[in-house]
């Protein structure tokens, strides 16, 4: 029985592959500081002494921060109106159907302030249900095109697809951000004594400087005649006019530097979002704009529709945090609160229950 124990475990060795002598590898880790663990280390000893000043800091110092931020945002001054006219009684009701070629239509929404606005008001247009984070949008776009390479020009990227070409000529700017700029036409008026006086709104200065002096650039060429410098492109499909006579009156904003242009050009990570479209400046000590009784003008262009979307104008006012935003300052105040509360919870389980020995009772 011993001879056939002995055959066996010889033919098991035989079909392993292990011949005699050979050294089985080893599977434990070098000797190292990093592999065997044996690096210095640190971690915090979390005792009532560090975590519960840490909460009270925590609450005392976030709760006011919030209250300033939140009354700061509170202080700002915002008006909005709706011109989508999806509601019968809309003064823009009968423009709601329009399409991207169709004729301009224009309406009129009368309004009131009844606070002045002091400072420089910001004039936004808004939209909703537009989702500009699409990624197939985000990508569609030819940044080299936008920075004045006249090769690009003239060969748009295959990102641009299907906006890139049209008619066998090249789109500029091509893809479907720029395809679908917004171009609502927006004038204010207000009315003084029963007589319309228009308000003056600049279009200068609402780009970003990095956006208007880096990224974006016109070909190279005579800049007073861009057409001359877009000769052999197209605008866009649902362009009414080509890029050269966004603001033909103006050479230092035409073309791929148009401020309204680069605005549009920076998507937005929310479908609702605002962008800047118009400053309105205060002169001397009178208020950018006086309570009393005003009118918004609007050439209807942008249809919204087909997407369930709808169309804002906004005026508003900022401080130094920026525009009116209220969460912020809700959320330091939230934040500072728990903490705070939490602080009063420990202390009190702490004072009644900290000093209790938990040791077993050994009899004596």
């Amino acid at each position: 029985m011993a001879m056939n124990y002995n055959a066996k475990e010889e033919d098991g060795h035989h079909h392993s592959g292990v011949g005699p002598g050979a050294g089985v590898k080893s599977k434990k880790p070098d000797n190292t500081a990093f592999k065997q663990q044996r690096l210095p280390a640190w971690q915090p000893i979390l005792t009532a002494g560090t975590v519960l000043p840490a909460f009270f800091v925590i609450g005392i110092i976030f709760i006011p921060i919030g209250i300033g931020i939140f009354v700061t945002s509170n202080n700002i001054q915002e008006f909005e109106v709706d011109y989508t006219g999806i509601e019968p009684d809309n003064p823009c009701y009968k423009c709601s159907n329009i399409s991207w070629n169709s004729t301009p239509c224009v309406c009129f929404i009368n309004f009131t302030l009844d606070r002045a606005f002091e400072s420089t008001v910001f004039m936004y247009y808004g939209l909703s249900n537009f989702y500009q984070n699409h990624r197939r949008y985000v990508k569609s776009r030819d940044d080299s095109q936008l920075n004045g390479d006249k090769n690009s020009l003239l060969n748009p990227s295959k990102e641009c697809d299907p906006y890139g070409t049209s008619n066998g000529k090249p789109i500029a700017p091509c893809g479907a951000i720029a395809n679908s700029m917004f171009n609502d036409s927006l004038s204010l008026y207000q009315f003084v004594n029963g007589v319309q006086m228009n308000i003056t709104l600049n279009n200068k200065g609402i780009a970003w400087w990095t956006d208007k002096n880096v990224k974006f650039r016109n070909p190279t060429g005579n800049a007073s005649d861009l057409a001359e410098v877009f000769k052999g492109t197209t605008n866009p499909i649902n362009w009414r006019k080509p890029v050269y006579e966004l603001d033909p009156s103006d050479p230092e904003n035409n073309g791929f530097i148009n401020e309204d242009f680069i605005v549009w050009m920076r998507t937005a990570a929310l479908p609702t979002f605002r962008k800047l479209y118009r400053l309105i400046e205060k002169k001397d000590a009178y208020p950018a704009l006086a309570p009393g009784n005003y009118s918004l003008r609007v050439e209807y262009n942008y249809p919204v529709l087909s997407f369930d979307g709808r169309k804002r104008m906004i005026l508003s006012t900022i401080s130094w945090m920026g525009g009116k935003n209220p969460f912020l300052g809700i959320a330091y105040i939230t934040v500072g609160s728990i903490c705070f509360f939490l602080g009063v919870v420990l202390l009190i389980i702490h004072h009644k229950y900290g000093n209790r020995n938990t040791s077993a009772d050994i009899p004596s």
